[in-house]
């Protein structure tokens, strides 16, 4: 596919060619590869891949790291940049928020300070996450 004179490759649920479409980014044809995150879930390994441009968060971190190791494989040879779009007060930047405060949790439950330290998700958070957006 073509546009703005850019040549790319697109993987949603809805791909029928799902290796075709593969092999078009990794053998250099297309230059972007717009994969949707839960069509590139399993047996994706993007070595042609030098950045990672994550733009729709999920509530979940391991899911959007998970996406960016399948640009960290065996047989990289380039280093891999990482980016994460979001905008100023949107519901994704509360997302964003809300995986840190999750990570921070992760990291708590598996070390002893993070253990003592108390990270906690509030109700207070929940309700900070439901609020209207200001307008």
């Amino acid at each position: 596919m073509v546009a703005a004179n850019i040549v790319y490759a697109k993987l949603t649920g809805q791909t029928k060619n799902r290796e075709e479409v593969i092999a078009h980014f990794q053998e250099g044809d297309a230059k972007v590869f717009l994969i949707s995150l839960k069509a590139g879930g399993t047996g994706l390994n993007l070595t042609a891949a030098d950045t990672v441009i994550h733009y729709d968060p999920w509530w979940n971190p391991a899911v959007e790291q998970q996406a960016t190791d399948r640009a960290y494989r065996i047989g990289q040879d380039k280093p891999v940049f990482v980016y994460k779009l979001i905008t100023e007060d949107t519901v994704e930047e509360k997302i964003l928020k809300l995986q840190e405060k999750k990570q921070m949790l992760a990291n708590g439950l598996y070390s002893e300070t993070g253990a003592q330290e108390g990270v906690r998700f509030s109700s207070e958070d929940l309700l900070d996450l439901l609020k209207p957006l200001e307008q």
